[in-house]
Order: C-alpha cells, then sequence, then structure tokens
C-alpha cells in the first residue's frame, strides 16, 4: 500500500485470487487498515463472468466473495464481464444485471460492466444499451480504451452514446496499430505506456470529459514488458505517462 501512495496513485484494485490471498493470512479488516492509514480513497474489486447463467451456478460463489470483498474494503464497484461472444441481444442480460445491481447496493456497492471486444458484450455502445435498460442506479460501465478502439469504436460514438451516470470507472493505455496474436492475446501481454503507442490517448480524455465523466481514471498496463519492471518502477512509470495525456495541469 504504501508504494502505491507514495507514487502518487489515489487508489487500486484487488482480483479474485487477491482478495483470496488476503482473506486466507492478514484478513480484509487489516487490508481495510492498511489502505486507510496509506491514505488510498479509492477500490474496486474484480472480476466475475457467467452472472447470466443460471442462479445456482459457479459464479455465485465468486459473486458472494467479491460482494464480501467490497462491502469490507468500501469498494466503489465489482467490475463483471462477459464469456467469448458475441450476443446479438442484449435483453438476456438486463434481469440478471439489474439483479446484481440490487445486491451491491445492498452491500454498499455498485456492479460495474466492463465491454470486451471479444466478450458477448462487445463494445461500449452495447453495453451503454444494456445499462440503459437495466435502469438501476447501482448499474453502470467501465470504459477501458484498450477496448473502446479494438472493437473499432469512435470517440464520436462515445460521445453519442455513453451518458456520465453510465461511467463508473475508465481505464487508460496505449497500444500499437495492428493486433499481435488473438484479441485476449494482445489486452494481456502488448499494452503499451500512455504515449508509446499509436492511440490517441489524449482526445479519448477530452471525449470521456465532454460526456461528463469526473470520476477516477485507472490507468492499466497489461504487458509482458510491463511485468519485469519492479514495483516502484512500474507504478511510478505508468502513472507518469499516463499523466501526460491530460495537458498541462
Amino acid at each position: 500500500m504504501r508504494e502505491v501512495a507514495t507514487t502518487g496513485w489515489a487508489g487500486l484494485g484487488f482480483v479474485l485470487d487477491d482478495l483470496r490471498a488476503v482473506r486466507e493470512t492478514i484478513g480484509y479488516e487489516r487490508l481495510a487498515e492498511e489502505i486507510a492509514d496509506a491514505g488510498l480513497r479509492h477500490v474496486e474489486v474484480e472480476l466475475c463472468s457467467g452472472w447470466w447463467k443460471a442462479p445456482d451456478g459457479a459464479w455465485r460463489g465468486h459473486w458472494t466473495e467479491l460482494l464480501e470483498a467490497a462491502q469490507a474494503l468500501d469498494a466503489a464497484f465489482i467490475k463483471v464481464g462477459t464469456d467469448s461472444g458475441p450476443a446479438d441481444d442484449v435483453e438476456p442480460f438486463v434481469a440478471p444485471l439489474r439483479s446484481l445491481a440490487e445486491e451491491a447496493e445492498s452491500h454498499g456497492t455498485k456492479v460495474a460492466l466492463e465491454p470486451l471486444p471479444f466478450g458477448m458484450i462487445a463494445s461500449i455502445p452495447q453495453g451503454a444499451e444494456l445499462i440503459r435498460r437495466v435502469d438501476h442506479p447501482a448499474a453502470g460501465l467501465i470504459v477501458d480504451y484498450w477496448h473502446v478502439f479494438r472493437a473499432g469504436t469512435s470517440l464520436e460514438e462515445l460521445r453519442s452514446t455513453l451518458t456520465a451516470d453510465q461511467v463508473f470507472g475508465v481505464e487508460l493505455c496505449d497500444a500499437d496499430e495492428t493486433v499481435v496474436g488473438s484479441l485476449f492475446e494482445d489486452t494481456r501481454d502488448n499494452r503499451q505506456l500512455v504515449g508509446e503507442g499509436s492511440q490517441d490517448v489524449a482526445g479519448f480524455i477530452d471525449t470521456m470529459k465532454a460526456v461528463g465523466y469526473d470520476g477516477a481514471w485507472g490507468v492499466e498496463i497489461l504487458s509482458s514488458a510491463h511485468r519485469l519492471r519492479p514495483l516502484g518502477e512500474a507504478l511510478e512509470v505508468a502513472r507518469d505517462s499516463a499523466l501526460t495525456a491530460f495537458g498541462p495541469v
């Protein structure tokens, strides 16, 4: 926690495997204390998939674990995704996502869907349509720029599709113009620091501001090269490079 805070970050996120390790060692109460002591203000937890399937399916256990962690850590939201797709109609997802939103709200948090270009909900416009139909204040979207440009969504489409209340989080990165390997391999191993790829990150930031987004800006550099950096260096270069896209303060 200290390294995250001392390199200038305001928050952090935990995947389910992280949370299980915490629960089995120091526990959530101790982790929450360390987050507060470090001065971090924003926490996210992830990821649940399969939530649109049978109510008693394997996903339910994952969701229950994430609800417990979100409540204990005062997480801003629980991130969810979908399986490989695509789905032609969002209607089968409406009632299940509304149910998740109701549960999340009862635990003091929200549920945030991240559309993935290789997923069933494959683009931000499709995700925005789903959130409109769900029509619950605790259901929203994560807008990850990698998934925006790899899905072929234009910045103008974002402006015309999104409303500020739908966006719970935004994630920044950069990447080359062309995909290397599969979409999943590219998103997992080939993201680049902001400014080192060919994407219009500054334009994306301006677009999200124009939509009315004023929440936390995350940086997600999933990269084979980035994973080799020492923790402090990785945190520092990810933050500093991302800040260049915001222009002069």
